[in-house]
């Protein structure tokens, strides 16, 4: 386990925000080249503008069966170096960064599992998919060629709960992206020239519907920004919103009350609005009768875990991975406060999160 815990602070002090991934998928790819998989890289760097490709690594086992296991190398943008520290059995970051356990934990226990098998095959054969660009709306992924598996089930390790919970239900983004442009003035001298485009968007957002509006639905706006000086009318500014849901529908009926507002406000200031509706991820739900789902089950029972079947606002890569038609099941892997300088992951939970993949492993033959 020491092996597993010094991979995984040597990852995480990779840098490797969204776009800069080429330090670390050298790293990975190379390590695991020296173990003696079989290592590529796609061409995804350019469409899902990554610093790298997704990198597709195989171990072979002693059967024709073989699993797979995803997780994504790039992090959210931090300032600063990130420098780990472990306390009383729990790894964090030093400083006022984020820790980079989102996902480079998944990563290490990936390292550590194919590491454990290389003197002696594993009974299934082992696929790792490390993506890059999933935490600007899962580019990575989406850019991945899934017909190029040839495991025809598979485990994303990427949600920060307790280690156990099995994500079976996952919601649709929408995100809207809204331009209000208006007419410049001095505010001072001529402001009666001038239509504000901050007010405008200001008046949009006063009329939108914000917060959880029911059991399976939010909405939120997260980014204003315009203007360029106190004295000045502002010309332009910009919003970014989004809606998720349960259900895609309405998901798609919340991004375009959203998008109204923006038309709305606009035209009570004398503006026009630009709205841009973008899905960043579709939603999913995995059916019982999932092979993956039972596989994933019967790994965390046979590691010591009672599995909980539970649904999640968030979205991963397997979100892309499902809407291609692959079989996969989102796994919790015991992280914490992830994308905070409060992000933290216990030795303990690594270690579980690798006893659960070799149960996976060992149930699948």
């Amino acid at each position: 386990m020491d092996r597993l815990h010094e991979t995984f602070v040597r990852l995480c002090e990779i840098r490797s925000p969204t776009g800069e991934e080429r330090e670390v998928a050298d790293t990975i790819a190379a390590e695991l080249r020296a173990l003696g998989l079989e290592v590529s890289e796609d061409d995804a760097a350019g469409p899902a503008e990554a610093g790298a490709g997704n990198i597709l690594a195989r171990l072979p086992g002693a059967s024709e069966e073989w699993v797979m296991f995803c997780a994504h190398v790039d992090t959210v943008p931090h300032k600063g170096q990130i420098e780990v520290v472990e306390s009383e059995g729990v790894f964090r970051s030093v400083g006022d960064t984020i820790l980079g356990a989102d996902n480079k934990a998944a990563v290490a226990v990936f390292i550590e599992l194919v590491a454990r098998h290389v003197t002696e095959p594993p009974p299934v054969g082992i696929e790792l998919v490390l993506t890059v660009a999933e935490e600007q709306g899962l580019r990575g992924a989406k850019a991945f060629d899934v017909s190029a598996l040839r495991s025809n089930r598979g485990f994303v390790l990427d949600h920060a709960s307790a280690i156990g919970e099995v994500i079976v239900i996952s919601p649709t983004q929408q995100r809207v992206l809204a331009d209000f442009h208006g007419v410049e003035a001095h505010a001072g001298i001529r402001p009666e020239d001038g239509s504000n485009a901050i007010a405008a968007a200001a008046a949009a957002i006063s009329r939108m519907k914000l917060g959880r509006l029911d059991e399976e639905t939010t909405a939120n706006v997260g980014v204003i920004s315009g203007g360029t000086s106190g004295n000045v009318v502002p010309g332009h500014c910009a919003i970014v919103a989004e809606a998720r849901s349960l259900d895609s529908g309405r998901a798609a009926e919340v991004a375009g009350s959203l998008s109204d507002a923006c038309a709305w406000g606009a035209s009570e200031h004398g503006c026009d609005a630009d709205v841009r509706i973008e899905e960043l991820f579709r939603g999913y739900r995995i059916p019982p009768s999932s092979p993956a789902l039972a596989l994933a089950e019967a790994g965390l029972r046979s590691a010591g875990f009672d599995p909980e079947r539970t649904a999640t606002g968030g979205g991963s890569d397997a979100n892309a991975l499902i809407v291609d038609g692959f079989d996969c099941v989102l796994l919790a892997n015991g992280t914490e406060a992830n994308h905070t300088s409060d992000e933290a992951v216990s030795a303990r939970n690594l270690d579980a999160m690798l006893e659960v993949c070799e149960g996976i492993v060992a149930e699948a033959a």
